[in-house]
């Protein structure tokens, strides 16, 4: 199954694009596709961190890593965020 990811903020930086087409078994959640695309970053250190922290939504409701995702799915991924004005 084919599922759209967006990224913001720094992971967008990271993957170098807005957006892509993940292929994944029939079946997959939230969860395997994280895994997934933590393997595919080097800057251990860093990433572990935003990781732990990210948020996700599926078609456009946040959720958990135990969300199933089906043919089609848009999952936004959602670092923290940080800065401002004192």
């Amino acid at each position: 199954m084919r599922v759209t990811v967006l990224y913001f903020g720094v992971l967008r930086d990271m993957f170098g694009a807005r957006d892509e087409v993940v292929e994944l078994a029939e079946g997959a959640a939230v969860e395997d596709l994280l895994r997934i695309l933590d393997g595919r970053t080097s800057n251990v250190t860093m990433e572990a961190r935003i990781w732990q922290s990210v948020a996700v939504a599926v078609n456009r409701e946040y959720a958990t890593p135990v969300v199933v995702l089906h043919e089609g799915d848009e999952v936004a991924l959602l670092p923290p965020v940080s800065g401002g004005c004192d």
